[in-house]
């Protein structure tokens, strides 16, 4: 049985998430006791109780989902239920790696620590922001940040999520500028996304710089299973590429729906999503025909998974 798990990124944090396993499983309290102790303040609080303002930046957004997800993974391998191939959504990446045995728990958390306050910091830097397009395809969206670009702004792809759903990213005039682009080209759907960054464009390349100083500390291995990345739509290979590429994901776009095509092509019989909400799941449905995935993200969930597996 080949399994597939997806790792969510940032936006499918929630509050309350994580709350129902640390009450239940001991594994999951000292996760975040885990996580505390790293990044200096008490993340299980936030989870739990919110406010969803404090959980929504990015410095603690990130880490959140990345210990969620961790600690349902490790869960299920508890249960002898592990993936066959993964792949994580921006910040998932880093469960996605966690999984594959690239680095501990601690070490991934660290440079997620660190991702974090890169990406904030580079958003306060050189402020700008992202918006959703659906209903145009690839080139038209393309067309439409390459019209702005030319204008004299950065506009640039950020997310290919699913076919005509995509994401950009830029500067907060050039993405305003684009929204109306987009609408008078014939998208469904352009608005402004709640973020605090450019993610995932030009704009982030003092995190990348940043993020690459801490990459280059860490110590990583080989992935034991397949994890595609992000930036080539193909399962990393040695730890230098796999470096350079987790630095280059935050100017580089999301190729999120090769992605999937590349872990169909290995021929999956089941696909998990591992943690918070369900937004990878839908993804999948609009990108691979024929295929759902199961959402395991709390206790009941995790039961019901393992009981029939």
């Amino acid at each position: 049985m080949k399994r597939a798990f997806l790792f969510p990124g940032q936006g499918s944090q929630a509050v309350g998430m994580g709350k129902d396993l640390a009450q239940v499983f001991p594994l999951a309290r000292s996760r975040f006791d885990e996580a505390e102790a790293i990044l200096g303040f008490d993340l299980a609080r936030i989870c739990f109780d919110g406010p969803p303002d404090e959980l929504r930046q990015t410095k603690v957004t990130q880490p959140a989902l990345y210990v969620h997800s961790c600690i349902v993974a490790d869960l299920l391998a508890e249960r002898a239920m592990r993936p066959s191939a993964a792949a994580g959504h921006s910040l998932g990446e880093y469960s996605a790696l966690y999984v594959a045995g690239v680095f501990t728990f601690a070490d991934g958390l660290r440079l997620v620590k660190a991702r974090a306050e890169a990406m904030q910091h580079a958003g306060q830097v050189q402020p700008g922001t992202m918006a959703a397009v659906v209903g145009l395809d690839e080139r038209a969206v393309e067309d439409v940040c390459r019209e702005i670009s030319d204008a004299g702004d950065v506009v640039v792809p950020a997310n290919y999520n699913s076919p005509g759903q995509l994401v950009i990213s830029g500067s907060v005039e050039g993405i305003k500028r684009a929204v109306e682009s987009a609408r008078k080209h014939g998208a469904r759907l352009a608005k402004e996304l709640p973020v605090s960054g450019a993610f995932h464009s030009p704009l982030m390349q003092p995190a990348a710089t940043s993020l690459g100083e801490a990459l280059s500390k860490a110590a990583l291995s080989a992935p034991k299973i397949p994890v595609v990345s992000n930036v080539t739509a193909k399962p990393h290979a040695d730890v230098e590429s796999l470096r350079r590429r987790l630095a280059d994901q935050l100017l580089s776009p999301v190729r999120w729906a090769e992605s999937l095509r590349e872990l169909a092509s290995m021929e999956m019989d089941e696909w998990y999503e591992i943690g918070s909400g369900n937004v990878l799941s839908g993804l999948l449905k609009r990108t691979v025909e024929g295929t759902t995935a199961i959402t395991v993200g709390n206790v009941e969930e995790i039961q019901k998974t393992t009981a029939t597996t």
